[in-house]
């Protein structure tokens, strides 16, 4: 359902306009109409999403430390701030990294004495260090040269050869070393490594006494924005001595706006929104839609002038869910984790333990119904209680044509629903082809099934009923589907719309057999990895036994939880959003009604 929503227009003195400003958005009722055209500061916006991004930071590293009260800094030196500290911590993590790859060019020499060399090279007695690969050592370089070799890595041979020249012809990789030691080189890697250690600390403690600091700030510059885009969508008026400002209010909190509009020296008229306007969306629904809601919005909001399906699609995703999971065992599963972490959870986030809860009772009831527990096909379980059940409960078979049947029965309760919203908004005439083609696949539909398969009424009866229901379907349909218009064009659009309804009608149908097969397809991986654990775990010692026999089972069954609950999530979804929305006529394109008023970061649950 929606809420009922009035235009209100407001013409204030530019003198008191600040200040009624600041008395509206305290009020936080008034959704500000946009006007075409009109953006905000892009410097704003920048500086926002920088400080946005920034907070997500520092909220992910504060964990579950505390906040420090505020500091007393602003945004833009916090942000310095903290940059300076990542600076900090690049520059010594580049410093680290390049000590590393010194001492990894160091290491096969060992730990080499640089002065010593340097000494022995201004006594013209130099030092040369090469590499190369063992088989591509030359005999003729130990022969010529006083080669020593000091290490071999894998198939490399660093050698150092000793001579009064400074230039030799040696055709091997020459080796330039730090012109420090081994232990000078590690000396500074360890001091490197203890200030990013200091520096780490350092960060965490600069975020623990920023953030909420950076908060406030962040939520000032929303509050800012907030109030530009007011002023951006106010037009001036009279020489720009009169500030005009347009709204909407729902109607439920109307009396609130009113009685403080009393205490103000401003002039406003109110009005019932035209089927042009673009009016925002408030939906409203009991305890058991408001759990849906996120669902529905996930797709689309619906636009103000529609009806709202999310109370009329609740039930069926409730029983979609429950059909494709289909486990009973796995329903008490996902109940008993729902009212766990609903005590640890986000106020914000229990709106979905709750919905989990839900879901959980509906997957135990069609467990049941469709005979498994665990992976445990309760047909074959030879139990006197539960053998007085299975005539209730659902074969392959059954589940199949049963699918099929819920997919007729939400689709027609789809086109009702578009009648009486066709009807609602441009009157009974506007619907009368959608009722048309409920006479005819509810009237003639029905009364074949009551007479063929049900044989409840006489075929005499039924001839009747035919001549009836389905007179009324072709005359709404062919004839009356729009009595503005020539019947001839009436008559070629009704075989267009027969075209569409007997190709796509069929389709919609079809797509429902997914509820069967998912159902099918997680009860069979359960009793796979049933069957797998007590085959392995066979033959072996008692304990061990059921040590393999618990692994597999945990494994394999939390496996199949989570597939089968993401496809029992997903696929609901996809009925809902294509077969039955189609149905019903959804035309989608609301916006969220989000009043002016002191910013909330807002909480979303996906």
């Amino acid at each position: 359902m929606q809420t009922p929503m009035l235009k209100y227009s407001f013409l204030v003195y530019y003198k008191e306009y600040a200040d009624f400003l600041t008395e509206l958005r305290e009020l936080g009722l008034l959704h500000v109409v946009e006007k075409q055209g009109v953006s905000l500061d892009e410097a704003l916006l920048e500086k926002s999403m920088r400080y946005k991004k920034l907070l997500k930071e520092f909220e992910a590293q504060l964990d579950k430390r505390e906040a420090a009260k505020a500091s007393g800094k602003t945004g833009e030196e916090i942000i310095s701030g903290y940059e300076a500290v990542k600076a900090e911590r690049e520059s010594l993590q580049h410093e680290l990294a390049t000590l590393q790859k010194e001492v990894e060019k160091l290491q096969p020499w060992g730990d080499m004495n640089a002065e010593t060399m340097h000494k022995l090279n201004e006594a013209s007695l130099y030092v040369h260090l090469y590499k190369c690969p063992l088989r591509e050592l030359q005999k003729s370089w130990s022969e010529t040269y006083q080669l020593l070799e000091v290490n071999q890595v894998g198939s490399t041979l660093y050698f150092a050869v000793i001579s009064t020249e400074a230039q030799l012809a040696i055709e091997a990789e020459r080796v330039q070393l730090s012109a420090k030691s081994m232990s000078q080189l590690q000396s500074e890697m360890q001091a490197t490594e203890t200030a990013l250690t200091a520096n780490e600390q350092t960060r965490i403690d600069y975020i623990q006494a920023n953030t909420n600091n950076l908060r406030e700030a962040y939520h000032q510059l929303m509050q800012e924005l907030n109030l530009q885009k007011v002023m951006l969508n106010t037009e001036a008026a009279a020489e720009s001595r009169v500030m005009l400002l347009e709204g909407w209010c729902p109607q439920d909190v109307q009396a609130q706006l009113d009685a403080f509009l009393e205490t103000q020296s401003v002039y406003f008229e109110t009005a019932e929104p035209t089927a042009e306007e673009r009016v925002p969306v408030k939906l409203k629904n009991n305890a058991f839609g408001k759990l849906y809601e996120f669902i529905g919005e996930l797709y689309d909001l619906p636009n103000y002038h529609e009806i709202d399906l999310t109370p009329f699609f609740a039930p069926f995703f409730l029983l979609f869910f429950g059909i494709c999971l289909g486990d009973a065992g796995y329903g008490l599963l996902v109940i008993a984790a729902a009212l766990i972490f609903r005590k640890k959870v986000a106020d914000y986030i229990k709106p979905i333990m709750n919905l989990l809860i839900w879901l959980g009772a509906s997957t135990v009831l069609m467990g049941i119904v469709s005979g498994t527990f665990m992976g445990i096909n309760l047909f074959d379980v030879d139990m006197p209680w539960l053998n007085t059940m299975k005539a209730y409960m659902l074969d392959s078979n059954k589940l199949f044509y049963t699918s099929l049947i819920i997919g007729v029965v939400q689709i027609i309760f789809g086109m009702v629903v578009k009648a009486i919203g066709l009807g609602i908004r441009y009157g009974f005439a506007a619907a009368l082809s959608t009722w048309g083609w409920l006479s005819l696949l509810v009237g003639v539909g029905g009364s074949y099934v009551l007479t063929e398969v049900a044989h409840v009424i006489s075929p005499a009866l039924a001839q009747i009923l035919y001549y009836i229901f389905g007179g009324i379907g072709v005359l709404f349909v062919f004839i009356l589907n729009n009595i503005k218009r020539n019947p001839l064009i009436n008559i070629g659009a009704g075989l267009w719309d027969s075209y569409n309804m007997a190709t796509g009608l069929l389709g919609d149908v079809l797509s429902y057999i997914r509820l069967f097969a998912l159902s099918i397809s997680g009860a069979v991986m359960g009793l796979v990895f049933n069957d797998l654990a007590i085959n392995i775990s066979s033959g072996l010692p008692v304990v061990v036994a059921q040590l393999v026999m618990l692994l597999i089972l945990l494994f394999g069954h939390g496996l199949n939880i989570f597939m089968s609950a993401i496809g029992a999530f997903v696929h609901p979804m996809r009925l809902t959003f294509v077969e039955f929305y189609k149905n019903a006529g959804f035309e989608g394109g609301g916006r969220k009604y989000k009043p002016f008023a002191n910013y909330v970061e807002e909480k979303k649950i996906l």
